[in-house]
Formats: structure tokens, C-alpha cells, sequence
């Protein structure tokens, strides 16, 4: 949580202690985050689509957000390039495994 904070994605209300108070809100951001992330998006790329999540807003009319969207659209390209490569290898290696006798782990 603290990363997120120090990535300028989440910013926590403070207690009287001066802890951290993460409210229902933040937390349901941080699992968006979370998911972003793990889609490969870059943290650069998610902050700056967070302000535009939820909010009811027509994205895609102004400049900068036309520019995001261009962003976003060329990292799934790339990501869509890598799937593919990676499968190709996985056939490739299917089709040699295919083709060998794969040794017992009982056979001495």
C-alpha cells in the first residue's frame, strides 16, 4: 500500500496518530491497481487512467485522452505480438516432444 502511495496512485487519509487510514474506496482502487498491474499495464500508464475510472466521464473526446488511448491500444499490440511469439514456441516444442520418447524417471 505504501508503494502505491509513493507511485502517487493512492493517497491515504491520516488518524489523529497519524497512521494510515485506507477507507473502503481506496481499497477497491488498490484491487483495480492491483489488476492493472497484473495485466502488465506500467504504473506510468495507470496513473494516468485512475482519475478517469468511475467518475462517469466521456473519455476519449480530448487530447490527452485520445493520446492514453493510443498508449494503451500500442502496449496491447505488443503485448498481442508477445502472446503470439510465445505460442509459436509452444507449438514448436509440443511438435519436438511429440516426435521423442520422453525417459521413465523409474527406468535405472
Amino acid at each position: 500500500m505504501r508503494h502505491y502511495e509513493d507511485e502517487g496512485l493512492i493517497v491515504p487519509g491520516r488518524c489523529g496518530n497519524g497512521f494510515r487510514d485506507y477507507c473502503q474506496s481506496t481499497i477497491d482502487r488498490v484491487l483495480v491497481i492491483r489488476t492493472l498491474l497484473e495485466s502488465g499495464l506500467p504504473v506510468r500508464l495507470i496513473r494516468t487512467l485512475l482519475p478517469h475510472l468511475g467518475d462517469g466521464s466521456t473519455t476519449g473526446t480530448d487530447p490527452v485522452c485520445a493520446e492514453f488511448l493510443r498508449e494503451v491500444q500500442g502496449f496491447r499490440d505488443r503485448l498481442a505480438a508477445r502472446i503470439a511469439t510465445l505460442s509459436a514456441q509452444q507449438s514448436a516444442l509440443d511438435a519436438y516432444l511429440r516426435g521423442r520418447t520422453v525417459p521413465s524417471a523409474d527406468r535405472t
